[in-house]
C-alpha cells in the first residue's frame, strides 16, 4: 500500500514542522501490515522520525527532509556511542529499534542543517575539553538503527549531518547502495558510513565526503565491546569514492568485539587523511582479521595504507600507547592478522607511503602486499603524522615504515619519491620481499633492516643514485638472505653494522 505524506497533511514548505505528519504516515504503513510512505517534492522540516518494521519511506527527486533546528524536537533517549555503555543522547532524525524489513529509497535529501550543534560543539571545544564529549549529552546522528534485520538504504542524498551520518548498529542483512553523504570538511565528528557490530554488510556505489572518516567498522569499545563479543563481519565495500574524510576506509579503533572478513575493492581515495586505516590500542583487545583490499586508487592522501596498534587519541599520555617495549599480553591485546592488499596505485601521499606498527608483545601477524605502487608527494615539505602514534615521530616523505611485524610479504612493490630508505623494517620477523624497487634521488637506500629474523630479499632494484642497496643492523638479525639483485655500478649492496654477526647476511648469487 502507498502512504502519500500530504494525506497526513504534511505541508513541505521549509518552515512548517511536519514530524507530526510524516510520523503519522509512517505508523499507518505500520499499522496496514507495511506499505510505502511517500514523500513528494517539497521541504519538510522534522525532529526525530522512527522508523517501523516492514514499511519503505520513499523519497522522490525534489523532496528533502530538513532536520529541525530546534534540539527538543530530537527526544533524548538512552544508547551506545562508540561501542561504550549505554548514555544519555539525542535521537537520531530518522531511527529505529528491534526492526525488521525497513528501507529508506528514491531521490531526494536527507538534510540534518547541523551548523548550529557544530558551533556549539567547536565552542566547547575551544575551551579545552574534549571535541566528541564536549556536552553531556551527543548531537543526533542522520540515521542509526539498532538491532534490525533487512536493513536497505540506497539512492538518498545524506547531507550536514550533526554527527555521524549513516550507522547501524547491530544489524542484519544491511545493503546500502549508490547514496551520497556531503558533510563539509570542518565539520566534527561527521563520519559517513559506520556499520557497528553487523553481519552481512553490503556497502556499493556510494560517494562520501565528510568532515571525518568516509567508512568506518566498529564493534565495541573495551569491556563492554569483549563482554558482548559482537563482531562486525562480512562486510563488502565496492565501487565506492571516497573524499576528504580522516580516513577513507577505517577499522576501529573500536573493534572490541572483534571485526572480519572484510573485502575493500574498485574504490578510489582522493584527498583522504589516510587511506585504508587499522587503529587500536592496548586495553582495548579484540581481533581484526581476514581484511582483503584490491584494485583501489588513491590521491592527495596523507598515509594510503596506515596500521596502528599504538593509536593515540583520547589516550596519549596513558602507558598504554606510550610504552615501546613489551608489556603482558592479557585481555586487553588487541591483534591484527591475515590482511591483504593487492592491485593498489597511490599518488602524492604526503607523509609516508605505508605504516604498520604492531605491539611489541603482539605482533601484526601475515601480512601482504602485492603489486603496489606509492608515490610521496616530492613537493611536501610540511611534516605529518602518518597516523596518530606518540611512540615514532611526525615523518615527512616517508617510505613504508614497519615495526612488530611477523610475515611480511611484498611483491612487486614501487615506492617513488620518499626521503629515506623506501622500506625501513625494525624488531620483525619471517618478511619475504620480492621485486621491489624504490625511485627516488633522495632515499638513501631501498631497503634498511634492524633486528630482522629470517628475512629474504629476491630481486631487488637499486639505482644508480642510492648510497648503497640494504643496510643491515642490530645484534638480533638472524638468517638475512638476498637472491637475484640488480644493482647499479659501483654502488654497494650491503651496508652491514658491526653489531650484526658476518654469517647472518647471505648473499646468493643464481
Amino acid at each position: 500500500m502507498r502512504f502519500d505524506v500530504n494525506a497526513f497533511k504534511a505541508v513541505g514548505d521549509g518552515h512548517t514542522l511536519d514530524t507530526g505528519a510524516l510520523q503519522s504516515a509512517i505508523d499507518a504503513a505500520a499499522a496496514a501490515g507495511g506499505g510505502t510512505v511517500y514523500v513528494g517534492a517539497g521541504r519538510y522540516v522534522t525532529g526525530t522520525l522512527h522508523l517501523r518494521s516492514h514499511v519503505t519511506l520513499e523519497l522522490d527527486a525534489g523532496a528533502t527532509l530538513l532536520g529541525s533546528e530546534d534540539p527538543n524536537d530530537y527526544p533524548l533517549l538512552r544508547s551506545k556511542w562508540e561501542g561504550e555503555g549505554v548514555r544519555l543522547n539525542h535521537a537520531a532524525l530518522i531511527y529505529g529499534e528491534g526492526l525488521e524489513n525497513v528501507t529508506i529509497t528514491g531521490r531526494g535529501t536527507i538534510d540534518g542543517r547541523g551548523h548550529k550543534w557544530w558551533a556549539r560543539q567547536r565552542l566547547v571545544a575551544e575551551s579545552g575539553a574534549d571535541l566528541a564529549r564536549a556536552t553531556d549529552t551527543l548531537r543526533p546522528f542522520l540515521f542509526r538503527v539498532i538491532d534490525t534485520k533487512n536493513l536497505l538504504i540506497e539512492g538518498v542524498k545524506f547531507t550536514n549531518s550533526a554527527m555521524w551520518t549513516v550507522t547501524p548498529l547491530a544489524c542484519e542483512n544491511v545493503t546500502i547502495h549508490n547514496i551520497s553523504i556531503y558533510n563539509p570538511p570542518d565539520s566534527p565528528n561527521t563520519d559517513g558510513i559506520n556499520p557497528e557490530s553487523c553481519r552481512n554488510v553490503r556497502i556499493s556505489d556510494c560517494h562520501v565526503d565528510v568532515g571525518d572518516d568516509c567508512i568506518t567498522i566498529k564493534s565495541g569499545k573495551e569491556d563492554d565491546g569483549r563482554r558482548q563479543h559482537t563482531p562486525c563481519e562480512n562486510i563488502t565495500i565496492t565501487n565506492c569514492t571516497l573524499v576528504h574524510g580522516h580516513g577513507g576506509v577505517v577499522i576501529g579503533s573500536e573493534m572490541s568485539g572483534n571485526v572480519r572478513n572484510v573485502t575493500i575493492s574498485n574504490c578510489v581515495f582522493y584527498g583522504t587523511d589516510r587511506g585504508i586505516r587499522l587503529k587500536a590500542r592496548r586495553g582495548r583487545g579484540g581481533i581484526v582479521e581476514n581484511l582483503r583490499v584490491s584494485n583501489v586508487i588513491m590521491e592527495g592522501v596523507l598515509c594510503p595504507i596506515a596500521i596502528n596498534l599504538f593509536y593515540g587519541c583520547g589516550a596519549w599520555d596513558s602507558p598504554n600507547v606510550t610504552t615501546p617495549t613489551e608489556m603482558p599480553v592479557n585481555a586487553g591485546t588487541p591483534r591484527f592478522r591475515h590482511l591483504r592488499f593487492n592491485g593498489i596505485t597511490a599518488r602524492k601521499a604526503k607523509a609516508a607511503a605505508a605504516y604498520i606498527l604492531g605491539l611489541p608483545e603482539m605482533f601484526v601477524e601475515d601480512i601482504a602486499m602485492q603489486d603496489v605502487s606509492i608515490e610521496v608527494d616530492a613537493s611536501n615539505t610540511e611534516p605529518g603524522e602518518p597516523d596518530m602514534s606518540p611512540v615514532l615521530p611526525p615523518t615527512c616523505r616517508a617510505g613504508m615504515i614497519v615495526r612488530n611485524v611477523s610475515g611480511l610479504s611484498l611483491i612487486n612493490v614501487e615506492v617513488t619519491h620518499c626521503v629515506g630508505p623506501a622500506l625501513d623494517v625494525v624488531n620483525s620477523n619471517d618478511l619475504r620481499i620480492s621485486d621491489f624497487s624504490a625511485k627516488s634521488i633522495e632515499a638513501e637506500m631501498p631497503i634498511r633492516l634492524t633486528n630482522v629474523q629470517n628475512a629474504s630479499v629476491r630481486g631487488l632494484n637499486v639505482p644508480p643514485e642510492m648510497s648503497h642497496g640494504i643496510n643491515v643492523s642490530g645484534a638480533a638479525t638472524r638468517g638475512v638472505s638476498i637472491h637475484d639483485f640488480h644493482i647499479a655500478r659501483g654502488v654497494p649492496l650491503i651496508e652491514r653494522n658491526d653489531d650484526v654477526m658476518d654469517h647472518e647476511v647471505r648473499i646468493v648469487h643464481s
